[in-house]
Order: structure tokens, then sequence, then C-alpha cells
């Protein structure tokens, strides 16, 4: 009994020796490659011998869209007394919607002379002397809207008194017998007005305002 129990353990002990190579393998040199392939047939050759080419990444955000450049003007009206700047900020505004207008206050040295018409009752009396002016070929004049001199007319601002003497003379030789001469020292307020907008329309500008304020130069914005 010993003997069997004995023989069967050694059977044992020879196979696992003989299948674990123990004893030497087959002559064979393929056979222990086929042993160690591992679904041979599902392998793919993704190159040879180079690296893969790496892919560009792709933006998720849409190319911005390029505006048309658009030609621009910028021009601006220096040292206006208060109502010229208010009646060219109207016009501006009034005629030329596409455009900006910019009102600055500035303060301006005086010393010259100034012909005008003194305040008149209310605005209807302002108004029916401009028909008076106009009807006898007066058109360089506006009706002042500050309170020190409210419904006076302005007919002009000169640097010398002779300058003034001889507006006055050629208003009096026309019938305004109501015209005065006055100097007028010391410091006021100016305005500039600036107006910028698309250079299509400078001609039509330039035109609109040159009409209503001949004597009126515009600069360039500085």
């Amino acid at each position: 009994m010993k003997a069997l129990v004995f023989l069967l353990v050694l059977a044992n002990v020879l196979f696992y020796a003989f299948s674990s190579g123990y004893f030497g393998r087959s002559g064979n040199p393929d056979a222990g490659r086929l042993e160690q392939q591992v679904a041979p047939d599902r392998m793919r050759i993704v190159s040879r011998g180079e690296a893969p080419a790496a892919k560009e990444p792709v933006s998720k955000e849409p190319a911005a869209a390029v505006a048309p450049a658009v030609d621009s003007l910028c021009l601006a009206w220096e040292n206006l007394p208060s109502s010229e700047a208010d009646r060219l900020g109207t016009l501006l505004t009034d005629k030329f919607v596409d455009y900006h207008v910019e009102r600055r206050n500035v303060a301006r040295e005086t010393g010259g002379w100034w012909v005008y018409i003194p305040p008149l009752a209310n605005k209807a009396e302002a108004d029916k002397k401009v028909g008076e002016l106009k009807r006898i070929g007066v058109s360089d004049f506006f009706i002042i809207q500050d309170n020190v001199n409210r419904f006076a007319i302005s007919l002009g601002i000169f640097s010398s008194e002779k300058g003034g003497a001889d507006r006055l003379a050629d208003l009096k030789s026309k019938g305004v017998r109501s015209a005065r001469l006055v100097p007028r020292p010391g410091n006021e307020n100016a305005f500039t007005l600036q107006v910028s907008g698309p250079l299509a329309g400078k001609a039509a500008l330039l035109e609109a305002v040159s009409l209503a304020f001949p004597k009126v130069e515009p600069q360039a914005c500085k």
C-alpha cells in the first residue's frame, strides 16, 4: 500500500517537472514562441518606426469678423458766444443726425467793440425786429439768449473801434437807427463746438454752416 502511494506521488512530481521544462523543450524553436503569443490575429501595425503625426486642435470659436474701416472727420468751431454756439449746435444736431456734437465752455478775454440793438421787451418784439433787418438786407445777426442781454440783437463783435464804427455806419446807411456801438471789456464765457462723423457728408455740412455763419471758420480738431 505504501509502495502504491509512493509511486503515485512520484508520478505527479515527474509530470510537473516535465510540463515546466525541467527536462528541456522541443527541438522546434517556434513551439515556444507560439505559446508566448497572445491573440496574434488581433494585432495591427500602426507605424513603421515613425512617430504618429500630432493632430491640430480644432478651435470651437468662430473667426472674428473684420469690421470695414470708415473714413471720418472731426471739425471744431472755437470762441463762439453762447447764443452763436446755441444756433450752431441746433443746426448741426437737427440737420446732421449722423454726427456727434460736443460743446465745451472756455473763458476768453474781450476788449473789442460790440455793435448791437439793445434788449427788446420780449421774443415777439425781437422776432419782429429781425424781420425788419432781413427786409433791408441785413443778414449777419443773432438774438441774444443770455440773461444779461436777453432779446438784444447782436450785429457784430470787432477787435478795433474802427471796425465797429464802419459796421455801424453801414447799418445806419440801410436804415437801422437803433443800433449801438459799445466797448466790451473784461472776460466772458465762450464755447467750442466739435463735430465728428462720416467724411462723406463733409461738403454738405460745411455748406450748411457757411450759409448760416459766413464769418465762422472751422478748425481741425486738436
